[in-house]
């Protein structure tokens, strides 16, 4: 993905309200220096981010993404984003985006030190084309994420529920996907249950019903995926949140990988397993995602 603009923020405290926060963005270059060397977002991953698709230059889905960036800011002891300057400074990101598909990326930092001002900065990049995986799907192969299903509730320090910087394991994760002929992995617990893949959620069908894991179980809970289940539960389908077991993943009807850039991509394979692609419903669940959503 190129990048095509960039604006960093300077933070201002969450109670801080005003009209306008304009005075507290600088735009850069993105391919510039900007960065110290000593920013702990490099040095250390001590950072979280978001990553929001734009379509036409509609940013979507801006609410649901920056209630998760508090969350995951909360759950790392970052200072709680100012919401209103965050719009804003999406606002004017998005302005800069032509026709077509593209992505923001929202990167809150600790900064320099332990107790500096945290570091916030706006991206904006060209999406790749998502086009094939779109309609043909991904290949996927189950991987063994370490830990049983119950852990996350007993080791929160693990921030296995917040999107942190800290990505190094999700892209070896994809590596070794490709390693063994795949496109992508779906993580699994220790004791057998389906989590998420490196960066997007999972959603099986079962007839008519539709589910998706557990967010308690250390994931995240996807803005896209939370999106969609509303538009099947106006379509009338049944939608649930529950421990999903490998073995479901496997015979279910169908499934998808679910995330704010690749949209609803079908899964075509498990673990080198072919699995039928329903081209029509996934279109129409694109076609959805592809609309203007607040």
């Amino acid at each position: 993905m190129a990048l095509l603009f960039a604006l960093v923020i300077d933070p201002v405290a969450s109670e801080d309200r005003r009209e306008s926060y304009s005075d507290t963005f600088t735009a850069v270059d993105p391919c510039g220096p900007v960065l110290p060397l000593g920013e702990l977002s490099a040095q250390r991953g001590d950072g979280v981010f978001e990553s929001i698709g734009v379509v036409d230059g509609h940013a979507q889905e801006v609410g649901p993404h920056l209630e998760r960036l508090a969350q995951s800011a909360q759950l790392v002891d970052l200072p709680a984003p100012n919401a209103a300057q965050w719009r804003e400074a999406i606002a004017r990101v998005a302005a800069e985006a032509g026709a077509g598909e593209s992505v923001i990326k929202l990167i809150l930092s600790r900064g320099l030190d332990e107790g500096s001002a945290p570091t916030s900065w706006i991206t904006l990049a060209s999406a790749p084309d998502n086009a094939l995986a779109r309609t043909e799907g991904v290949r996927v192969v189950t991987l063994e994420r370490g830990y049983q299903l119950d852990v996350p509730g007993r080791a929160p320090w693990l921030l296995l529920g917040a999107k942190t910087l800290s990505y190094a394991v999700n892209m070896a994760a994809i590596r070794e996907a490709k390693r063994r002929g795949a496109d992508d992995a779906v993580f699994v617990t220790s004791d057998g249950y389906v989590l998420e893949a490196p960066t997007a959620s999972v959603i099986l069908r079962v007839g008519d019903r539709f589910v998706t894991p557990e967010p308690h179980a250390g994931i995240l809970h996807g803005t896209t995926q939370l999106s969609l289940f509303a538009h099947l539960g106006r379509r009338g389908f049944s939608t649930a949140y529950e421990a999903v077991l490998l073995s479901d993943l496997k015979n279910a009807d169908a499934a998808w990988l679910l995330s704010s850039v690749r949209l609803a991509a079908p899964i075509s394979a498990v673990d080198g397993a072919a699995k039928r692609v329903d081209r029509a419903l996934t279109d129409e669940l694109n076609a959805y995602l592809l609309s203007p959503r607040h």
